[in-house]
């Protein structure tokens, strides 16, 4: 008989990887607050009444919490709204995780760093920037501190699910070569590392499988900056003669992304490398083949 897993928050670019790595090994119920596919039902996490019933009447063998606010400028304009959900949402699967004697999954982030280190490894000690940064942390913090059995994840910038779904740094470029634009305007000064999300599922899935509960660094490999995955992107997509990239300082977009940003989010995954089980692929491997599975006709 399959095992079953619960995944809450699961409407987003990284739930639809999840659906799709685990739904042929497992019994999955997937839900959102926004039921954008046929296979999410309905739910909002923030309400502990509501997502405790959904949970206990799916008896899951895991609990999968993914959802969280990722816009930075919202999260600074909106701080309530932002440890409601970011925060207090995860505390409330915790709860529900530890009632049922079954596993969580948290999924963090690379942002709750400083950025003031050239690198950071899992054990690293995060001191976050922002309303984002904070309740994500805090978040983190809760699970480790108050989990029975947990897994821990930390992403760094993420891609996936193709122009339906990402709202990230490649969607927002795609969309400006979509709409004709011929020159982009991209810092040069933030670094960090993709994390390709059908990637990290997997890696996530063999951590499960293997029992290794505990907190990990998930990102891609090899280190990068915005700059050189804009420069990347348009090697790929052989657009190199026609589009023109200019380098920028974070001051030139200010008054969009007003949010502060650590200047360096490089994660090295240290734990999954000496357990042997690091799954993710280089980040330049990572972002032809995302191109190739969700971009291919996207330019035409």
């Amino acid at each position: 008989m399959k095992k079953k897993i619960y995944i809450a928050g699961c409407g987003g670019m990284l739930g639809e990887a999840f659906y799709t790595q685990f739904r042929n090994d497992y019994e999955l119920k997937c839900t959102d607050k926004d039921v954008n596919e046929d296979w999410l039902s309905f739910l909002d996490f923030r309400d502990l009444d509501a997502y405790k019933k959904d949970v206990e009447e799916f008896q899951p063998d895991f609990l999968f919490h993914l959802g969280a606010y990722t816009d930075l400028e919202f999260c600074e304009e909106h701080a309530d709204d932002t440890y409601n959900t970011n925060t207090l949402a995860v505390e409330n699967a915790v709860y529900i995780a530890n009632q049922l004697n079954i596993p969580v999954l948290y999924i963090s982030t690379a942002g709750i760093f400083d950025g003031k280190k050239q690198f950071y490894d899992d054990w690293d000690q995060p001191s976050p920037i922002g309303v984002y940064a904070r309740a994500k942390y805090m978040a983190e913090r809760f699970v480790v501190e108050n989990a029975g059995r947990y897994l821990v994840c930390r992403a760094g910038w993420m891609m996936g699910s193709g122009p339906k779904k990402d709202k990230k740094f490649i969607q927002k470029l795609m969309k400006q070569l979509k709409d004709g634009k011929r020159e982009l305007f991209i810092v040069n000064d933030k670094d960090g590392t993709p994390t390709y999300t059908h990637d990290f599922a997997k890696n996530v899935k063999a951590l499960l499988e293997k029992e290794y509960w505990g907190l990990y660094n998930m990102v891609c490999g090899g280190q990068t900056s915005r700059f050189e995955v804009a420069k990347e992107l348009i090697d790929l997509l052989g657009l190199k003669d026609d589009v023109k990239l200019t380098a920028v300082s974070s001051e030139y977009f200010k008054k969009e992304f007003f949010a502060q940003r650590p200047a360096n989010e490089r994660l090295l995954n240290r734990k999954l490398d000496l357990r042997n089980i690091n799954l993710m692929q280089d980040w330049k491997v990572a972002l032809k083949y995302y191109l190739q599975n969700y971009y291919s006709d996207y330019l035409s």
